[in-house]
């Protein structure tokens, strides 16, 4: 009922226009009719400022409201929230922006996006409201004829009423059973309308790339920043601590050998535990069990060091490029730290798997899930690193998705090109 009612709403752009069309046809062919009245010159400015520029501007601002109706819908009611895509209208002069608001091509394109969303409510919304409208109504009726033709008729009068009985609640299921494939058509469509157009596509992964280079950059900064503070307070310190015994040492070789040997020793032992924080740094930056062996080992290293159960699941026939396997490690890695410290989860299962796909559909992929069984609710404006792991694999122009419903656990799933 909601659909079919809005499509009322969402039809009203195009018969504005039609209105004008009809008008300039008319006045058209004025000359060739002599039946016809020919207005003024003053007349004709005032209908020709109506038709030709007011109804086409209230048609556009009314396809625009109908567009924004619909997304705001997508959200409240489907959950369905899209990113605004950047205005590419930014620099220009306020009066040029509203004339490319009201008549630019991103309005003629929402009036095309309201009319077949209209098009689609009727003919959904028509067809279910009348399959249980009309056979509630019919079922009703065929009920009070049995009572009637029970009352004063014959028994064979009773054949029509009885087969419309058994008709009629057949048509309500039918309409009640059409009603979610109805709706998810029409949220088909809406998105493919709205977030699915190739302009739209176009602008937001311009502004995609923008927040992903700005948070690329943070990210980089803050890693640089890491390894600078792992090296002053471990490796550095300790190169310093090593210097200064051998100092000792060398001061010691003449006049108490034993001491200085001694010192040497000391020195041996910080030196190995200094080589042992620095391969700590470097494996923060990439690990050798990741290149010697690929993914399927270095997963299971990544998940004995969490401090939850984690179950590793990999399925993967061949290695794929290094820059995918380097990625899907990260986004594990990360993933099991956010588990870590926000899901309080019981049991963590990761898993990899290889995805086929046409040549034509970009190729095989590399799939990675991680899911756990924590409170949920997983957010990326919260800090949880979210927004870290889509920069890395959109940067290969992968996907990631997040399911994450409050109380029920969280399923993280990237989706990353085998050939990245």
């Amino acid at each position: 009922m909601t659909s079919l009612t809005l499509a009322l709403f969402y039809l009203l752009p195009a018969c504005l226009l039609i209105v004008s069309a009809t008008w300039i046809g008319f006045t058209a062919t004025a000359p060739w009719l002599p039946d016809l009245p020919r207005p003024g010159p003053a007349p004709l400015a005032v209908d020709a400022l109506l038709f030709l520029l007011l109804l086409p501007a209230a048609a556009t601002l009314l396809a625009r409201l109908s567009c924004q109706v619909q997304r705001n819908r997508l959200d409240d009611v489907f959950g369905i929230v899209e990113t605004s895509p950047p205005d590419p209208l930014t620099d220009d002069t306020p009066l040029l922006r509203a004339w490319r608001f009201v008549f630019g091509r991103d309005a003629w394109s929402a009036v095309v996006y309201s009319t077949a969303t209209a098009l689609h409510g009727l003919l959904a919304g028509g067809v279910v409201v009348l399959l249980v409208v009309c056979g509630g109504a019919t079922t009703l009726a065929a009920l009070l004829g049995i009572v009637f033709v029970l009352v004063q008729g014959s028994p064979d009068d009773l054949v029509g009423p009885l087969t419309l009985v058994a008709v009629g609640p057949l048509c309500v299921l039918v309409g009640l059973r059409l009603a979610p494939h109805m709706i998810t058509t029409e949220v088909l469509l809406h998105r493919v309308l709205l977030f699915e157009a190739p302009e739209v596509r176009i602008r937001r992964r311009l502004l995609h790339v923008q927040d992903s280079r700005l948070r690329m950059v943070d990210a980089a900064e803050a890693e640089r920043r890491r390894i600078e503070r792992d090296l002053h307070d471990g490796a550095q310190q300790r190169l310093l601590a090593l210097s200064m015994t051998l100092t000792r040492a060398r001061s010691r070789v003449t006049t108490d050998p034993q001491a200085a040997l001694d010192l040497i020793g000391e020195a041996q032992r910080d030196s190995k535990e200094v080589m042992e924080d620095l391969r700590q740094v470097a494996r923060g930056l990439h690990p050798r069990v990741l290149t010697d062996h690929g993914l399927s080992a270095a997963l299971p290293v990544a998940a004995g060091r969490a401090p939850v159960p984690v179950r590793v699941d990999v399925d993967l026939p061949e290695r794929p490029t290094p820059r995918a396997e380097a990625i899907a490690y990260y986004v594990a890695c990360e993933a099991l730290t956010n588990i870590a410290k926000h899901a309080a989860a019981r049991q963590v299962t990761v898993g990899a798997h290889r995805v086929r796909r046409p040549p034509r559909q970009g190729g095989d992929l590399l799939r990675l899930t991680v899911t756990d069984d924590g409170v949920g609710g997983a957010d990326p404006e919260t800090g949880t690193g979210l927004y870290g792991l889509w920069d890395r694999v959109d940067a290969v122009d992968g996907t990631l998705t997040v399911h994450s419903p409050t109380g029920q656990g969280t399923v993280l799933t990237a989706d990353i090109p085998w050939k990245a």
